[in-house]
């Protein structure tokens, strides 16, 4: 990854691409402008659905140039940081609802050498990072419910944006939004301080492998109203 700023970046999740494409998927995300590759691993138990495993990332992981964000919504956390760490993610972000020592965690998370994200339930307040911020690179405030792509955007979490913003003050923290993005949704949570926006269906709906620049034109679409928010 390269040095730290507030940049807008979209990060695409590929829960909303072609499984049986997904090398293709990725490349054809970044092509189009996505800034990261966004991972959502669901376990069944900590969330409602299955998803990837690390094994999914070591086959993705030759097709991406950027970041793989790496979203474990599983519980527990720590028995598989390392495999997934292995795998090639850059950036491995964990729940703080997931288990009971989230200090731990993300120190663990450093030793491996990635950067460490914790992710906070719709029902979570903010200050379940207060004590953490100093070991943390991003904070990813989930705008739905983990557990399924296509949700409706809860605006509730605005207000949790703004007061992590003023939490945060000038440490080099990026503040993630994971749920419901779209071009009527991001330009809120931007002007509350978010900064990496991650979008799934808004970025891969109507587009294919073999028809990119529709990727292209939602990713863009997303990035305009951020830039004026």
């Amino acid at each position: 990854m390269t040095g730290f700023n507030r940049d807008i970046k979209i990060a695409t999740s590929i829960l909303a691409a072609d499984f049986a494409n997904m090398g293709a998927e990725c490349q054809a995300a970044e092509a189009q402008g996505g800034d990261w590759i966004h991972v959502d691993v669901m376990d069944g138990h900590f969330v409602p659905n299955i998803t990837f495993g690390p094994q999914m990332c070591a086959a993705i992981r030759p097709h991406i140039k950027t970041v793989m964000d790496v979203h474990l919504m599983i519980a527990p956390t720590d028995p598989y940081l390392e495999a997934f760490a292995e795998a090639g993610a850059d950036v491995l972000t964990i729940h703080a609802e997931a288990g009971p020592h989230l200090h731990r965690s993300l120190q663990f998370i450093r030793s491996l050498g990635k950067k460490a994200g914790v992710a906070l339930n719709p029902a979570t307040p903010e200050t379940a990072v207060q004590h953490v911020l100093d070991i943390v690179d991003l904070v990813c405030v989930m705008t739905v419910n983990p557990g399924f792509g296509g949700q409706s955007f809860i605006a509730s979490q605005v207000d949790k944006v703004r007061r992590l913003r003023e939490m945060i003050g000038d440490r080099p923290i990026h503040i993630e939004i994971d749920g419901g993005i779209t071009p009527e949704t991001a330009p809120s949570v931007v002007a509350a301080g978010a900064d990496i926006l991650v979008a799934g269906s808004a970025v891969f709906k109507g587009g294919s492998v073999n028809n990119p620049e529709v990727y292209g034109d939602n990713i863009r679409a997303i990035r305009n109203v951020a830039a004026v928010a």
